[in-house]
């Protein structure tokens, strides 16, 4: 067994704080705003997460049209030491290519988030064959201005970064990556280590299917985001369906929870900084923590593998899991 470093404390591109390689992702998908007992679970569920020492939380200015940000604010507000601990991130998307508008976007989420200063701000998603210098020029001004303390993209390919990289630094990228989806694996996770750059992971156990959520027969219902997801389509869900079902039987055979398997496999991936996972309330928050502690034998990840490199080839690259391409 290798030395476990899944429990060391990460810097995310040069920011004076340090830590865990599990963070709190703050998308909250499928959340009734309207229940307050949801919102309150969520509230306990990030309290959990900061006591057990997951500092690191992230957010989107497009999550619930900024409901997530003006959560997380009020949950920072409510104690002064929280801002203080969290390293706090957060990102933007706009058809509008320019700094002017990327400065706009900052100041709100600041507002939103009642801090006067966000530790990492990305640009949440390209915009094909746009260049998208100006929104780097935007995210460099906020940080000379002290808004902002490191700078992000998410969803770039290697080409889209090399071109922002000549007005700016790019600080971290926060990508799609799990045992369903690893086409990153072959040019823009190298990039990233050759060029200093953290990686953040999202989606870590594809958007639910290797917690174990999903029946044989999907049923979501019409207009769900999800029929559109890559994973979930028709020609490629009855192979991943085979695929669960050998992960939950390995799973089961080595005595450790399919989350804490694929979430620490991603801690071993070569180049992986964070691991973002959600918590909806306090139990999720209190297995994510596990799942960071939990000490796997390398056999088990060799395993993981071997069964991720069997169904991958039935899984069409579609440059990321949403297919998705603004």
């Amino acid at each position: 067994m290798t030395e476990n470093t899944n429990q060391s404390l990460v810097q995310i591109g040069r920011s004076e704080k340090f830590n865990a390689r599990l963070g709190m992702g703050g998308s909250f998908y499928g959340l009734d705003h309207a229940s307050a007992q949801g919102e309150a679970d969520i509230l306990a569920a990030m309290e959990t997460a900061l006591d057990k020492g997951i500092t690191h939380f992230d957010t989107a200015s497009g999550y619930g049209n900024g409901y997530s940000e003006r959560l997380i604010g009020r949950f920072m507000a409510a104690d002064s030491s929280r801002r203080e601990r969290i390293f706090l991130a957060s990102k933007f998307a706009s058809d509008d290519i320019s700094a002017q508008a990327m400065i706009k976007a900052i100041d709100a989420s600041r507002d939103r988030l009642q801090t006067d200063m966000i530790d990492l701000y990305y640009i949440h998603w390209p915009r094909t064959g746009k260049d998208l210098r100006p929104l780097m020029e935007g995210l460099e001004t906020a940080r000379q201005q002290g808004k902002i303390q490191a700078i992000g993209v998410s969803n770039f390919s290697v080409e889209q970064m090399a071109q922002l990289g000549e007005v700016g630094r790019i600080d971290a990228h926060q990508l799609g990556y799990n045992l369903l989806w690893r086409y990153d694996e072959a040019d823009i996770i190298p990039y990233c280590v050759e060029n200093n750059i953290s990686v953040v992971v999202y989606s870590a156990l594809a958007h639910g299917i290797l917690a174990g959520k999903y029946a044989r027969e999907l049923d979501f219902v019409k207009g769900d985001q999800r029929w559109s997801i890559t994973l979930f389509r028709d020609s490629v869900w009855p192979r991943i369906y085979e695929a669960l079902e050998d992960f939950k039987a390995l799973a089961e055979q080595t005595g450790y929870p399919l989350t804490q398997l694929a979430i620490q496999w991603l801690l071993h991936q070569r180049g992986i900084t964070s691991v973002l996972v959600g918590a909806k309330n306090k139990a999720q928050a209190l297995a994510n923590v596990q799942a960071l502690q939990a000490d796997i034998p390398d056999s088990v990840f060799n395993e993981l593998t071997a069964l991720s490199d069997q169904v991958s080839q039935y899984i069409p690259d579609e440059g990321n899991p949403f297919g998705y391409h603004p």
